[in-house]
């Protein structure tokens, strides 16, 4: 991180997935303290792995290594949970989590229930230093849906989706908008980020280049997956842009997974691209999930993106070559924008 801090990136996510990556808040710990200006942040920190008041605390701690650039992205959980074999958090028990964790970042008296009991709580001794309040730590909903939408508008200080996966920027901003209307907020500097798949392609290279499969089928298959779990949890139809391999996906996972736990299939989120599902990654989803092209490309259609209200995108390379896909982009996109 402190090499994409050298060559232009604005911010850093880090993300919250127990069963297949580091500590959250070691690793967000390690990057406060050897970065200098770098925005830094969970991308996105799940409340059903901790108490909202220790996501509020382990936010207010690393705002002391990094004041004034830490932001708190918060989302109901996707990978993390389900590869632990649990669904992501309620609409309703998200809610209620922002509203505590708002509530105490803003230095205020909250009520707070666990385990049947209700307390009113808040930061103590402050004096100390431990944390740090004094410099605002913006929170970023995380939202695929219109409902969790509205929350980033209600709640936040911006919102995190995904681009196919939470719509189009301007349904997500009105949806957000719903949000902050209901609380009386105003959208006058409301972010909306995006978590996007995002292809470079090479001088004479097409959609079916092997490299182009390696690059960006582990981060599609992590938005086929989710669908399905979706659809096999609660009978969810799938969007029309997964429609072209629907059947034969729905059919080949009852097959796979009759004979393993599916919580295996997270297991190469982001990270690699399972064999048997690599027939799955044709050159229409490609399409379909993908900010794709020549550098020229790619930023013709993030000026698209920023017309329509989106803040920042955020990628994530493949596990084997992330600094080399970082420096790519850097070099043939961010020097040129």
């Amino acid at each position: 991180m402190v090499h994409a801090e050298r060559v232009g990136y604005d911010f850093c996510w880090v993300w919250d997935s127990p069963m297949i990556r580091s500590n959250l808040w070691a690793l967000l710990a390690l990057v406060a303290d050897r970065t200098s200006h770098i925005a830094i942040g969970p991308g996105v920190a799940i409340p059903a792995l901790s108490m909202a008041p220790v996501i509020a605390n382990a936010i207010a701690t690393i705002n002391v290594i990094a004041p004034r650039r830490t932001f708190l992205g918060v989302g109901t959980g996707n990978t993390a949970l389900r590869a632990m074999g649990q669904m992501p958090m309620s609409i309703e028990a998200f809610e209620a989590y922002l509203k505590v964790i708002r509530g105490l970042l803003s230095g205020e008296t909250v009520a707070y229930e666990a385990n049947g009991i209700t307390e009113d709580i808040v930061f103590q001794s402050l004096e100390l230093g431990y944390i740090n309040l004094d410099d605002p730590i913006p929170i970023y909903v995380g939202g695929f849906g219109p409902r969790a939408q509205a929350l980033a508008g209600e709640y936040g200080a911006g919102l995190i989706t995904s681009i196919p996966r939470g719509g189009t920027i301007p349904d997500a901003v009105a949806n957000a908008k719903i949000g902050a209307d209901r609380s009386g907020r105003a959208m006058a500097n409301f972010e909306t980020y995006a978590l996007v798949n995002l292809l470079l392609l090479r001088p004479g290279e097409t959609l079916r280049s092997d490299r182009v499969l390696h690059e960006v089928g582990p981060s599609i298959m992590v938005n086929i997956h989710s669908i399905y779990d979706r659809y096999r949890e609660l009978g969810t139809e799938p969007p029309e842009f997964a429609i072209p391999i629907w059947e034969e996906y729905v059919a080949f996972r009852q097959a796979r997974d009759a004979d393993r736990s599916f919580t295996l299939a997270h297991g190469s989120h982001y990270g690699s691209l399972d064999a048997e599902e690599a027939r799955f990654v044709t050159p229409e989803i490609i399409r379909k999930f993908c900010i794709a092209g020549q550098p020229e490309d790619i930023l013709e259609q993030l000026s698209v993106l920023e017309t329509q209200g989106l803040t920042g995108i955020n990628f994530i390379a493949p596990a084997d070559r992330q600094s080399e896909m970082c420096y790519e982009f850097a070099e043939t996109v961010i020097a040129r924008a």
